[in-house]
């Protein structure tokens, strides 16, 4: 079996490199602290992506190359352009498939269900950088040098998933406190389960369908924060939830002291309007399709729980 190189070790990498490794496909996991799932066959290494050279070597024998990784919230501006050259010259360099993940960002104003045959047109500066790392792998693709596809998810939910609903909402509900979000509470939202996030990746991977295009992890829900809360608490046998919306003067005062909350106030539009996912394309064409919600929601919970 071909190896496959995952990059990045939260939710997402983790679960797909367990997926496979559980495949019997071996795995190179790349992160910059060397951590990840413990399985016989993913052999885990730490490296910087930025470094080019370094990443076209431990990328030459792979068949397939999985990005998870992004660098932090509050450095996308400075450091994608080089973290996302590094990753695309990898795949040209040593032939190897590119599967990216990617979010909503880069559609930025949508009124209606998001569909795969969007065009890009950001509305923020992340919207506008992971626009352009599309952009510039299509092109490559387009061009011959390398075969690549995304697949853009919806804010994560499950076991380690990292998300305005894991971080504000949901330890707080299952312990009687206070919850907050950056958005309104009674708005549809798009959420996705890191399981069917891993799915679909290696769906596309092993997809001839799937090469230059984009595709949609199907959402667990299109439900507003609010009721979201109110199914996770009832499902997971906690209080009922008490929670408060996040507004831009809110997170300009959080920012105060914590400077990463600044970065939620350019992507309020996603959080104050309509966000909702629609897959269809993706699951007729990838065979996907989404896990139950309450069966997502208690994951999550004992994820939290250790």
């Amino acid at each position: 079996m071909s190896r496959h190189v995952v990059v990045g070790a939260g939710a997402p990498g983790r679960a797909v490199a367990l997926l496979l490794a559980e495949q019997g496909v071996p795995v190179r996991q790349i992160t910059r602290s060397g951590n990840g799932p413990e399985h016989p066959l993913i052999e885990r290494v730490a490296a910087d992506v930025r470094d080019a050279e370094r990443l076209i070597a431990l990328t030459a024998d792979a068949d397939v190359l999985i990005n998870c990784a992004i660098p932090a919230y509050d450095r996308w501006a400075a450091e994608v352009p080089a973290f996302a050259a590094a990753l695309l010259a990898a795949a040209e360099r040593g032939g190897a498939r590119y599967v990216m993940l990617g979010n909503l960002y880069g559609y930025g104003h949508v009124h209606g269900p998001m569909t795969e045959d969007l065009p890009m047109a950001p509305v923020s500066v992340k919207g506008r950088v992971r626009a352009q790392m599309w952009l510039d792998a299509l092109a490559a693709h387009d061009a011959g040098r390398v075969r690549v596809t995304e697949i853009r998810a919806a804010a994560f939910l499950g076991p380690g998933a990292v998300s305005t609903f894991t971080l504000g909402i949901a330890p707080q509900v299952l312990a009687g406190e206070t919850a907050t979000y950056p958005g309104r509470l009674d708005v549809a939202h798009c959420w996705a389960d890191v399981g069917d996030v891993a799915r679909t990746l290696v769906a596309a991977a092993r997809s001839d369908r799937s090469w230059g295009h984009a595709w949609h992890v199907p959402a667990v829900a299109n439900l507003s924060a609010g009721a979201l809360a109110e199914r996770y608490a009832k499902v997971n046998g906690a209080p009922a939830p008490r929670l408060e919306r996040l507004d831009r003067g809110a997170l300009a005062e959080l920012a105060v002291g914590a400077p990463v909350y600044g970065e939620f106030v350019e992507m309020l539009y996603a959080t104050e309007q309509p966000h909702v996912l629609d897959s269809t394309v993706t699951e007729l064409a990838l065979g996907v399709r989404p896990t139950g919600l309450d069966e997502v929601l208690v994951a999550t919970a004992r994820g939290l729980a250790g």
